[in-house]
């Protein structure tokens, strides 16, 4: 990460335990807070479209980038749980948060989540799950491949990985906003920490199925809300019935339409289900 960079950039950084952590706060100074957390390869940016919903509702936002990904640090360390809880953890302190707070997670992002809800209920006073991982993944054949076999793997992610996930990503729309997120997922590319990080993360954190950690979540009365994107091929629609033996109580909506970019194609269905939520908490 160049020093230019990190100098355009929006929000703030701080240094912790494993690294530099970007982050940046929305909304008004004083509020409930909710805690966004970004999935595996696009960052924060992924929340632009629904930060302007939350702010008038009148919920303050913390969004920050994973490590290997957007502004922050291509830290050390395999991405397992740990690594994810430790900075978690570690910029809550940072920031003054003890408990009462929302988490919101996007795909990885929501098994970061609800791994740091299942540890620490009586800091989360609800969760946001859009098109969380830890419940039914398809993976597809070349990251399952690369996952389960070191050294070839590795090789092939850096070989073909750039070449999969420019098929994932959506260009020239016509809608701004996708147009924005798309253009920052190709420039993420010529990012030599990205692939490394997103493998590693797949080793890691991705391959845990987490219905322990569900139940634990259901247990302690943690409400939830899970959005799952009909057409979604990374999180297929199997999940909301996995997610319903897990946690009966989870109240779980679907978009018609929708794949697993669900927070910037469909941001107003997205911001509909979470208002109606959060109106009612």
């Amino acid at each position: 990460m160049t020093k230019a960079r990190r100098q355009a950039a929006p929000g703030e950084f701080v240094r912790l335990s494993q690294g530099v952590t970007h982050y940046q706060w929305h909304g008004p100074t004083r509020g409930p807070v909710i805690v966004a957390i970004h999935g595996l390869t696009t960052p924060s940016i992924v929340w632009k479209a629904l930060i302007p919903g939350l702010s008038a509702l009148g919920f303050r936002t913390l969004t920050y980038d994973l490590y290997g990904r957007g502004f922050s640090d291509r830290a050390a360390g395999d991405q397992t749980r740990a690594f994810f809880l430790t900075q978690l953890r570690d910029l809550l302190a940072d920031q003054g948060l003890e408990d009462d707070l929302i988490l919101m997670g996007y795909s990885m992002g929501g098994s970061i989540a609800t791994c740091f809800a299942a540890a620490e209920p009586d800091r989360v006073r609800r969760m946001i799950l859009l098109a969380p991982a830890g419940v039914e993944m398809a993976p597809g054949k070349l990251a399952e491949f690369a996952r389960d076999t070191p050294i070839i793997g590795d090789w092939l992610m850096l070989a073909l990985g750039p070449w999969r996930l420019r098929q994932g990503i959506l260009r020239g729309t016509g809608d701004p906003l996708v147009d924005e997120i798309g253009k920052v997922q190709v420039k993420a590319l010529d990012d030599k920490g990205l692939l490394p990080a997103v493998l590693s993360s797949q080793r890691g954190m991705l391959a845990e199925r987490l219905e322990e950690e569900h139940r634990a979540v259901s247990r302690n009365d943690i409400p939830v809300l899970a959005i799952w994107g009909r057409d979604d091929n990374v999180i297929p629609i199997q999940a909301l019935g996995t997610m319903a033996q897990w946690n009966r109580v989870a109240r779980q909506d679907v978009i018609d339409g929708a794949g697993h970019a669900l927070p910037f194609t469909h941001p107003e269905e997205v911001s509909a289900f979470i208002t109606e939520v959060l109106r009612e908490g």
